[in-house]
């Protein structure tokens, strides 16, 4: 079965609410938890659940993007039939991008009919969590269904951000409306309802088949959720897939977030901070892989005051040096530098930023190659801060890469 799936990755997201972490970048590649890129968790997933042909429809600003899977995920031997490869728009439907998820996939229509797959799974490439997409496969044939749906649980209140579906004694969805003003709920459940992340698993000719009718319909939308998930529900056998159910091969942490907003990626981070992390990246066979520099060990040393560098509850990346500084409860990607009693809490500082002497960050992100000026505060007076900077809904202060600060 896994020889005769083919993936594809949607991958060409502007993420316009992430901004301005994606002002150079696409949401997939933003950086997260210290060393990985967001797509790295659903390229790992496919790598430990055995999928080895793997495309990657990019678009929006897709260099940093394609660097990466250039350089982390060259790792398939093409003459086994095995490949990850970046697929750019290729304008086979008149000169326009993507208008759509399903678009996306009618306009490399071409890439499908030249394949021998019998089954078409299609992810995002914007969700942090880890998934046996193997024993979904599993199900989605032992079932006999002509598409399988991943599908969780979650509170009404959050519900209104997803396509969300009402399933038979069998698993069969038999209702689906996409991000509904009042959404179904679990019948033993009133508090929860059961939504769609996003994760289709089709039958070769009919994705083929419902994309073309979908590109003939002028009225439609081109997308999954919208249009062709709603109109295959009754014509054809559309069942789901719990998330985190029995015969997954990682451990079931059960974690699933969409960082589409500053908040919740920032969150998402914070969360790997916990005493006991509700996302396990510790568990040896389920590794997450990415592509990563070569650097020297991270380390603290006393600053020129003789204050010692510390941390504590962080996550630092190779390459960093904390030199008379303190980091509280943050996340430090590679080559970072932390000056003498500077001091960092509840941030997260990208690859090569530098924090001067006496600084003190809370709550900020900062881009990469941002240099902090000695005695800088960021965080403490969010008025301010919103006179330079992006402040998120819950404030969270964002320094944009390359920021230059006056008078630096």
């Amino acid at each position: 079965m896994l020889d005769n799936t083919l993936t594809l990755i949607l991958a060409g997201g502007v993420g316009s609410r992430l901004k301005p972490l994606t002002a150079h970048r696409s949401k997939p590649a933003v950086p997260f938890g210290g060393k990985y890129r967001i797509i790295d968790f659903c390229l790992a997933n496919c790598l430990h659940s055995g999928l080895r042909r793997v495309l990657v429809l990019t678009q929006y600003k897709s260099l940093s993007l394609q660097k990466h899977l250039r350089d982390g995920w060259s790792i398939f031997n093409p003459e086994l039939g095995e490949y990850i490869t970046p697929i750019p728009p290729q304008m086979q439907d008149g000169e326009r991008f993507y208008s759509g998820t399903a678009d996306a996939i009618y306009q490399n229509l071409y890439l499908l009919e030249r394949n021998q797959a019998d089954h078409v799974l299609i992810l995002s490439a914007d969700h942090i969590y880890r998934m046996d997409y193997a024993a979904m496969l599993e199900q989605h044939v032992a079932s006999g269904a002509d598409v399988t749906i991943a599908c969780m649980e979650t509170s009404v209140q959050e519900a209104v951000n997803f396509g969300v579906m009402r399933v038979d004694d069998e698993g069969r969805i038999v209702d689906f409306h996409e991000k509904p003003e009042t959404p179904a709920t679990l019948p033993d459940e009133p508090a929860h309802s059961l939504v769609s992340m996003g994760i289709y698993l089709f039958r070769m000719d009919l994705l083929q088949q419902v994309l073309m009718s979908d590109h003939a319909a002028e009225a439609s939308n081109h997308d999954f959720g919208q249009d062709i998930i709603p109109a295959l529900i009754g014509a054809r056998r559309v069942m789901s897939y719990r998330f985190g159910g029995a015969g997954g091969r990682v451990s079931c942490d059960r974690y699933w977030r969409d960082v589409g907003t500053l908040d919740a990626y920032y969150q998402a981070n914070m969360d790997l901070l916990e005493a006991v992390p509700p996302l396990d990246l510790y568990q040896p066979d389920w590794a997450i892989r990415t592509h990563q520099k070569q650097a020297p060990p991270a380390r603290t040393v006393p600053g020129a005051s003789g204050s010692e560098g510390i941390f504590i509850n962080s996550i630092i990346a190779g390459g960093s040096v904390i030199s008379g500084g303190s980091v509280q409860h943050s996340i430090l990607f590679p080559r970072v530098f932390v000056g003498d009693e500077a001091v960092v809490e509840q941030s997260i500082l990208f690859e090569g930023v530098k924090v001067g002497a006496g600084a003190r960050l809370l709550r900020v992100i900062v881009d990469r190659d941002v240099q902090i000026p000695p005695g800088e505060h960021i965080g403490y007076d969010l008025a301010r801060d919103r006179q330079r900077f992006t402040v998120s809904e819950q404030g969270v202060v964002v320094v944009p890469r390359g920021y230059r600060f006056e008078g630096r």
